[in-house]
């Protein structure tokens, strides 16, 4: 028959204070595999983010270039449109009656001849600009080449850390999951997040040297009696982490050696002759 699992609140402290700290060598297992994996996934993310905005901003220049090859062909129409326009107007002003209709044509041909070169100046300053960002696609486009072959190179550590760790992550996260179904829900949680609030990740520490294994501030000897009693759950009045002994933790510590008193150098008394 299958041993019939124990409801969580009823366990003693002793044994939820055992389930925990088990609970926390298997996460501080799963930590160092992350940390293994060091900061490769953030670089792999940001190249990824990186080649993303490239692109985006390589698509925008080639439609501004679109654009700008357009508005030139647009203002080369225009210019022989308004070249045309000066042709007839020449032909008109050698059958023109009187000097109002002289004077009305030479204006349309001024006209038209400072509309060409608005044109052209435009059309010079739309080439710069095509130039300007065709050095720019260019530019753009190299670092695209770089960051992809930079982010294949970054894939493929991960890929080969991830493979020789994905069996051991999983199977501690199996374990941790069924062993979490052992913890009363209220102190997993708070469990929890006292790991995501520690720098090192330890939501429960054992004592060392009388002082907290978290944040090493001393522990008074009252409250490290009440520890090794097992009878409440303690956390340290510093950092806020669940404190364990360690011999429940199954942790051996290696006592100091007692200072040997010093001897002290008899000095021999001389008896006075009389």
């Amino acid at each position: 028959m299958a041993t019939k699992v124990k409801d969580p609140t009823e366990l003693t402290v002793e044994e939820k204070l055992k389930n925990l700290y088990q609970l926390q060598t298997m996460l501080s297992e799963i930590d160092k595999i992350k940390t293994l994996r060091g900061e490769l996934p953030l670089e792999v993310q940001d190249l990824e983010d990186e080649i993303e905005g490239l692109t985006t901003r390589i698509e925008k220049i080639q439609n501004e270039i679109v654009e700008l090859k357009r508005e030139i062909a647009d203002r080369r129409a225009t210019i022989e449109t308004a070249t045309a326009a000066i042709e007839k107007y020449k032909e008109q002003m050698d059958n023109v009656r009187n000097n109002r209709e002289y004077d009305s044509l030479n204006k349309e041909i001024e006209f038209q001849s400072l509309d060409i070169e608005l044109n052209q100046k435009k059309i010079r300053e739309a080439d710069e600009a095509i130039h300007r960002k065709t050095e720019e696609l260019a530019a753009s486009t190299e670092a695209v080449t770089e960051r992809r072959t930079d982010l294949d190179i970054k894939k493929s550590e991960l890929e080969e850390i991830i493979s020789e760790t994905k069996a051991d992550e999983e199977k501690l996260r199996e374990r941790s999951k069924n062993l979490e179904v052992q913890i009363e829900q209220r102190l997993l949680a708070a469990f929890k997040r006292i790991r995501r609030n520690s720098r090192n990740g330890l939501g429960i520490v054992y004592v060392q040297r009388d002082a907290c294994g978290g944040c090493f501030n001393k522990i008074p000897p009252q409250r490290q009696l009440d520890i090794r009693m097992r009878k409440k759950i303690i956390v340290c009045e510093y950092c806020g982490r669940i404190m364990i002994d360690p011999e429940l933790a199954g942790v051996k510590i290696d006592k100091p050696a007692e200072e040997k008193p010093k001897r002290t150098a008899r000095r021999s008394t001389k008896k006075s002759a009389e």
